[in-house]
């Protein structure tokens, strides 16, 4: 059997099309406190800024805007714990589309609520229990629904890869040449849309993510060079990036073009929450911040480095935001 086709820059330019005006184009910031900070040109992405705060919305309106009228007709599923839930809630609405989304029960309130407050249906499953993948293939049996899977698809990734796409866009406008880039990875549909971008535009760009600690799929798996798993499904701050493994698709791309998977613990991940509030006057989720904590934590040295790093998402729960805030 073939490899499937992975995405190239002419497929994440087309997806810019098709998102532009639906989709916030997020500015790039250049940030003079971290830039002082970590002894280097700090540039950041705020996708928590992006309709439904976070980048997710990209990649369910790319693939959601291409379904055939047969299909739209039949509606939509999908499986998050909150920010694909969101994206694909709020891209359904926008198409006029039928959405049931299966969320863990755990799942931040405030993603839940968002999510139904889109116009989608909800259906809670138990993470460490029930297969959220088994519960989403039942529902699109009996409806008919088109499956939108969080990150393993070709048109969701390259709906991500506008994000990078743009950073390289505005990264010129700015005069800044990127030696790094960094960000959080759950599945790995953002990072390979947005590598796919950067490096087809800049390949001498370093590539990095960043996982959670106990939640290190990504990481282990391109070590191994074949997919591992995580044992655990939850107990982690970062419920963003709370993934089972990444896909054959996503892993693929990442062998190709990800230098390197640092990781992270859930108090550096409020660490950076903290610390986005207090300097950079945004509000961004622990999952979201993971790439800013590798930094504030030196999980690498970047002195004298021009980086990028995204903020992937700011949907945080009133509850954890005072925890970050309070501090450990």
């Amino acid at each position: 059997m073939d490899a499937p086709a992975l995405p190239s820059l002419q497929d994440i330019q087309d997806a810019a099309k098709r998102v532009k005006g639906v989709a916030v184009k997020t500015p790039l910031m250049e940030s003079i406190p971290l830039s002082l900070r970590l002894g280097a040109r700090v540039f950041i992405k705020p996708e928590n800024l992006q309709r439904v705060g976070a980048f997710k919305f990209r990649g369910a309106y790319n693939r959601l805007c291409q379904l055939t009228p047969e299909e739209k007709s039949r509606g939509v599923v999908a499986f998050s714990s909150g920010n694909h839930a969101q994206g694909v809630a709020a891209a359904a609405k926008i198409l006029g589309l039928k959405a049931i989304i299966v969320m863990p029960s755990d799942a931040p309130v405030m993603k839940r609520d968002n999510t139904i407050a889109y116009g989608a249906e909800v259906v809670e499953y138990d993470r460490e229990t029930e297969s959220r993948e088994e519960i989403a293939k039942n529902i699109a049996a009996k409806y008919g629904a088109v499956i939108v899977p969080a990150f393993e698809d070709f048109h969701v990734i390259c709906g991500q890869g506008t994000v990078g796409l743009e950073i390289m866009e505005q990264g010129l406008e700015m005069a800044a040449e990127f030696d790094q880039f960094f960000s959080p990875v759950g599945g790995g549909g953002l990072i390979s849309g947005c590598a796919t971008a950067i490096k087809s535009m800049r390949p001498a760009i370093e590539i990095y993510g960043v996982e959670p600690e106990g939640f290190d799929d990504v990481r282990r798996s391109l070590a191994a060079g074949k997919i591992m798993s995580n044992s655990r499904h939850s107990g982690s701050v970062c419920d963003a990036l709370l993934t089972h493994a990444p896909g054959p698709m996503t892993l693929s791309i990442m062998q190709k073009y990800v230098k390197s998977i640092l990781t992270i613990s859930d108090t550096e991940a409020l660490i950076a929450v903290k610390y986005a509030w207090e300097k950079l006057k945004l509000v961004v989720e622990p999952g979201g911040a993971a790439a800013l904590a590798a930094l504030l934590s030196g999980k690498i040295d970047v002195r004298g480095k021009t980086i990028c790093l995204l903020l992937s998402g700011g949907n945080v729960d009133a509850a954890t935001f005072e925890r970050a805030i309070k501090g450990p």
